[in-house]
């Protein structure tokens, strides 16, 4: 809980994106981690993404894009992280192959 009552939700991030933090320049780290916390305290902060994207939300930061999805049980699952001019369509092929499981 913060100090004004809202509730934290806890990210879970898949291992590629936990690898892409870990490797990321300290400066852009540092952002990540800043954007990350906004996400974790405000999760409606990302603008709703739609059509073939409908139930994912995207967190801008500078010209990456932070993907993530608001969980049922407290929890916000990082999708992906990458810039503005793939990040989309990279997205769409993971759900697509997620769905084909």
């Amino acid at each position: 809980m913060t100090a004004d009552g809202r509730h934290i939700l806890k990210l879970r991030a898949p291992e590629n994106v936990r690898k892409l933090l870990r490797s990321a320049h300290p400066h852009i780290k540092r952002k990540l981690r800043a954007a990350l916390e906004h996400i974790q305290s405000e999760p409606e902060a990302g603008k709703a993404l739609k059509d073939q994207l409908v139930g994912l939300r995207s967190y801008r930061l500078g010209r990456l894009r932070i993907i993530y999805r608001i969980a049922k049980t407290d929890v916000i699952d990082i999708v992906a992280i990458g810039p503005r001019k793939t990040i989309y369509e990279e997205t769409f092929r993971l759900v697509k192959r997620q769905i084909g499981e």
